[in-house]
């Protein structure tokens, strides 16, 4: 009897002894070095914009547009290569805008027609991330490759914006907290041996959201918000210069 089930036991093993075999199948990749182990990368991104509009006109519904107002931004990252092509860092970013509307209408017909004046709204926003990234090399070459970044972030802004003037002033302060989890693909090129310019995409995420806000220092207001995407937006496309150490 225990002859006869150790040779069953032989039988059952030989087809998946075999079938492993047979499914073992060697790709031809090659993992190769694109950026070694003990490189420090450094970086940033700055971004201005303005806008002034006098007695402007949109679409023949927005009338007397007067406004004018600019949106500053600079972030700088670091990062170190704690084992080839693999990299942890991090990145800062401190943005400021500014929009004043002295006037606007909105017309939607000779009954309806809304009018705004005096508005002005600041916001200063502060955000920092922690990132993963895994670098693969395109072929043999060694000027061209792709990455692939984790990020956790986290964002903190504060704004505050005014309607009116003398006693018809009012104003509502504003605190906004934002934490968002995501993954980013791109795109890295060499122009030298120590300096790289790079484009990547957000394509999913986990965002939260938290609003506090206060108007006229009396009345207090709340607001909660999430979202998960999975997705390609190619608006959303980062573009910066890096430089390896």
């Amino acid at each position: 009897m225990k002859k006869l089930i150790a040779l069953l036991l032989i039988i059952g093993c030989l087809p998946v002894s075999a079938l492993g075999k047979e499914n073992k199948y060697d790709r031809g990749i090659i993992m190769k070095t694109f950026i070694p182990k003990g490189q420090w990368m450094v970086g940033a991104s700055f971004s201005y914009s303005e806008h002034v509009d006098d007695n402007f006109q949109f679409l023949s519904v927005l009338q007397d547009i007067t406004s004018d107002g600019y949106t500053f931004k600079v972030t700088p990252v670091v990062s170190y290569f704690i084992r080839d092509n693999i990299s942890i860092g991090g990145r800062f970013a401190v943005s400021r805008t500014l929009t004043k509307l002295d006037n606007i209408n909105l017309s939607l017909g000779d009954d309806l027609s809304f009018e705004i004046q005096d508005y002005e709204d600041i916001s200063n926003t502060y955000s920092g991330a922690i990132f993963l990234r895994t670098y693969l090399n395109l072929g043999d070459s060694k000027r061209f490759g792709l990455y692939n970044e984790a990020r956790v972030m986290y964002g903190y802004s504060q704004s505050k914006s005014t309607t009116g003037k003398g006693i018809d002033l009012s104003g509502l302060h504003q605190l906004k907290h934002n934490l968002n989890i995501g993954v980013a693909p791109g795109l890295t090129c060499f122009i030298n041996d120590f300096t790289a310019v790079e484009a990547s995409v957000n394509v999913a995420g986990l965002n939260f959201n938290w609003y506090d806000q206060k108007e006229d220092q009396v009345y207090k207001g709340k607001r909660t918000s999430s979202s998960a995407s999975f997705k390609i937006n190619l608006l959303s496309i980062d573009l910066g210069i890096v430089f390896y150490l």
